[in-house]
């Protein structure tokens, strides 16, 4: 049974808007730091951006300003709004649940990848 079940994501235009959406058990998303990351073709997966139990989030740099990652504790499920959307955004997005112990991780959960394509 998955553990994270993303939905959204698409085609687009440059400069257009998506939305991602991650859905987690109770279990795991009160108690997880929840995280998107990224593959593009031919790269290394990247971390994209955060937000902690508390509401705490982190952004990379290439996003700032255009991305806003969210939690809906109610619903148990994380967000990912991007706008100002360019073709380097194009990826394969994976929506992560991380539990700690302190700096230790204890668990990792991932989504199942949702497509972006930003056409120019």
């Amino acid at each position: 049974q998955a553990q994270l079940v993303e939905s959204g994501g698409g085609l687009v235009q440059a400069g257009g808007s998506l939305k991602l959406s991650c859905a987690a058990s109770a279990r795991i998303f009160s108690v997880s730091t929840m995280g998107w990351y990224r593959q593009a073709p031919g790269k290394q997966r990247e971390l994209v951006a955060t937000i902690s139990s508390g509401g705490s989030s982190y952004y990379a740099d290439s996003v700032k300003g255009r991305f806003t990652i969210s939690r809906d504790n109610t619903n148990n499920t994380a967000y990912l709004h991007m706008n100002s959307l360019k073709p380097e955004d194009t990826a394969v997005y994976y929506c992560n649940a991380r539990t700690t112990i302190g700096k230790i991780t204890t668990n990792t959960y991932w989504g199942q990848g949702s497509q972006v394509t930003v056409s120019s």
